[in-house]
């Protein structure tokens, strides 16, 4: 197949569309993407997924998607989805997914902003909610479904169900055989290849528009660190609105030609995991959380002598796991007590994990605790923390092996530079920064300095080693009345490295003392709660529970502890705390859809709260609008007990 580059310019395989129809051709065979359906893997060659892109580019042009449209994509990972990405670049277009579980009125602001003519859904729920906003998105002109079920009596003239569009596709290639590979031979590294919003934790969000050439830098950098094949296969089951799940599932496959497996359901990701076995693997830290104490409740339930095996190789495992995995010595003795402990304690651990054939694993978004971060590299699994944003296509530091801090982010990854600023901001530069901001042209103009360096508007630090630690959000660090310096998301995350606490605001800016929010972990809370039998109707009954303050006390008094060790935030402990009533929620906008803290508006929302906890009151009424997720509106009322915390003296620093 020849794509007609340009006469003089070296593009060859620099952009998407030609990365997939190159592997079309050398190794059309190879599976490219799986998707389990009612309980069955399917599976599609390359050559089968490049038939279907074919096929979908020319019916959208045949629609009248042309050069410069944006086409929105939401729904779950599906493989069609994956393909409308490609098909909308194939033509010159730009994919725009959205969050999946956004309500209409959110994805109305991205149909408006990006002006978005065509839509590519999942099933009739998406459908249902651009339905709801068609009337307020003049420009929203066609509609494409992948899942027909219950849109039977759907016959508005704008609705298309995927198969049909792919047979416009395949007549309309019959009709133009050439028209397809003019239109890809067109395309350029430095085209916009998608969008994606930033997650609007200040504001309105964001279009980030970002090039062919810069995912594919991104991904050949990650590729060169973790040596990333094509003998390979990940679990796709993250946003497809978020940058780490394009990097990971579709730059990176695209480059690597690795294969993508979409789950069934959300519901069905740990099942598929094991089923699928990865041999790469990305989740954010809450889910490692998650699993490890699902392993835990589970060998609370397991018979005496297993618990006994299961913590004394545990205990092996800490003690030389991790030197073993970094290639460092390890006495003889405990290399064999290790191999045992494999065959009968860390090898089935991994197989329940459906890690058995993981390669490297991924952890990013927030910071992960190093006592869970040390377990799973202690147990043979080489999992690695990486840094980055959406505007720099979620590659700026990536950990080599061998070379792993549990404290830090890792050095620079390949192409990029990194340098801190005179107030500790840290600023990036390298070939996988946005073009611009969607119709934005101040905002990329205020993003990037004079030298051409990202502002990412995070503080930190390069250590000796040259790996950068993040301390917090840049704008976030502040100080206490005292002068002393307060990182609040530093504190949060170190109370969210306890399984029992879900989610964590503090405050503390130009006031004498920090204070705090907490959030119970209610799976992990009330699992602890019945194995003591107490009783508790949901979240807000559990909350509420002396023992359960009690519990979260001793976390916040852990934390305190730990703070203690380093002057720059001794200061910075917690006084006094209450566990909210209800969980932080988006779709109550208190959480972005990536869950990040919308911190200011938490703070005006519960005002009432943080007067409570520094005016020295012990208890605080509150009740409190919710959104359900079927649209109605209710309250959630309750009397929040505050509890005071131990504090300690700062540790004495050595000379």
């Amino acid at each position: 197949m020849s794509f007609g580059t340009p006469k003089g310019a070296v593009e060859e395989l620099q952009t998407f569309p030609r990365l997939l129809f190159h592997h079309a051709k050398a190794r059309g065979d190879a599976p490219a993407i799986r998707e389990k359906d009612l309980g069955i893997w399917q599976t599609w060659s390359w050559a089968d997924v490049a038939e279907r892109v074919r096929a979908l580019a020319s019916g959208l042009a045949a629609l009248g998607f042309k050069r410069g449209d944006n086409l929105a994509i939401i729904g779950d990972n599906r493989p069609h989805l994956y393909m409308m990405m490609s098909a909308a670049q194939c033509l010159g277009g730009v994919p725009v997914p959205l969050y999946q579980d956004a309500v209409a009125d959110e994805m109305l602001f991205v149909l408006k902003d990006a002006a978005i003519r065509f839509a590519a859904v999942e099933d009739q729920e998406q459908v249902d909610k651009l339905l709801e906003v068609r009337d307020r998105a003049p420009l929203l002109e066609h509609i494409v479904y992948d899942d027909p079920r219950g849109m039977r009596h759907y016959n508005q003239p704008f609705l298309h169900d995927i198969h049909a569009l792919m047979e416009m596709g395949r007549i309309h290639n019959r009709n133009h055989p050439d028209f397809l590979d003019e239109e890809v031979a067109q395309g350029w590294s430095d085209d916009v290849s998608v969008m994606l919003y930033t997650s609007g934790t200040t504001g309105q969000p964001k279009g980030v528009c970002q090039t062919h050439a810069a995912f594919i830098a991104a991904a050949r950098g990650g590729m060169q660190i973790d040596g990333l094949d094509a003998s390979g296969g990940i679990l796709s089951y993250l946003p497809m609105a978020w940058v780490g799940d394009h990097l990971f599932s579709f730059a990176q496959a695209l480059v690597a030609g690795f294969t993508i497996n979409c789950p069934e359901s959300t519901d069905t990701v740990t099942t598929d995991l094991r089923e699928i076995g990865p041999t790469y693997y990305f989740a954010p830290p809450r889910v490692f959380e998650s699993l490890l104490t699902s392993i835990m409740i589970r060998m609370e339930d397991a018979s005496a002598l297993k618990r006994k095996l299961f913590h004394y190789f545990l205990g092996v495992a800490k003690r030389c796991g991790v030197d073993l995995l970094d290639g460092k010595p390890v006495s003889l003795a405990d290399r064999l007590l290790y191999a045992l402990g494999n065959l009968l304690v860390y090898g089935p651990l991994r197989n329940v994990l459906g890690m058995s054939h993981i390669r490297v694993a991924y952890t990013a978004g927030a910071a992960i605790g190093p006592d869970l971060f040390r377990f799973y590299r202690s147990i043979g699994i080489n999992l690695k923390q990486f840094y980055g944003q959406t505007e720099t296509c979620a590659y700026v530091c990536l950990q080599p092996d061998r070379a792993i801090k549990f404290d830090s982010v890792g050095p620079p990854a390949p192409g990029v530079e990194v340098k801190i600023a005179d107030n500790g901001e840290v600023l990036v530069k390298g070939p996988m920064l946005l073009k611009e901001y969607y119709q934005r042209p101040e905002a990329t103009a205020e993003s990037i300095d004079a030298d051409g360096y990202f502002m990412t508007g995070d503080a930190g630090f390069l250590d000796q080693d040259g790996h950068l630690k993040i301390i917090d959000r840049a704008k976030d660090v502040g100080k206490l009345a005292n002068g002393a310096m307060f990182a609040p998301n530093y504190i949060e995350n170190k109370l969210k490295f306890f399984q029992y606490i879900k989610e964590a605001v503090c405050f503390g800016h130009d006031r004498a003392m920090v204070c705090a929010f907490i959030n119970i972990d209610v799976g992990a809370v009330g699992n602890w709660a019945e194995r003591r039998n107490i009783a508790y109707s949901g979240y807000t009954d559990l909350a509420s529970k002396p023992e359960v303050h009690e519990l979260i006390r001793d976390c916040v008094e852990q934390v305190n502890a730990a703070l203690t060790q380093d002057a720059m935030v001794a200061a910075s402990q917690i006084h006094r705390f209450l566990i909210l009533h209800k969980e932080l929620d988006p779709d109550d906008d208190e959480l972005t859809r990536t869950r990040k803290v919308r911190r200011n508006f938490v703070a005006k929302k519960y005002q009432v709260l943080i007067d409570a906890l520094y005016g020295g009151k012990a208890t605080q009424f509150i009740e409190t609008e919710v959104k359900f997720e079927d649209g109605r509106r209710g309250t959630v009322a309750a009397d929040l007990k505050i509890v005071d915390a131990r504090t300690f003296p700062a540790a004495r620093q050595a000379a």
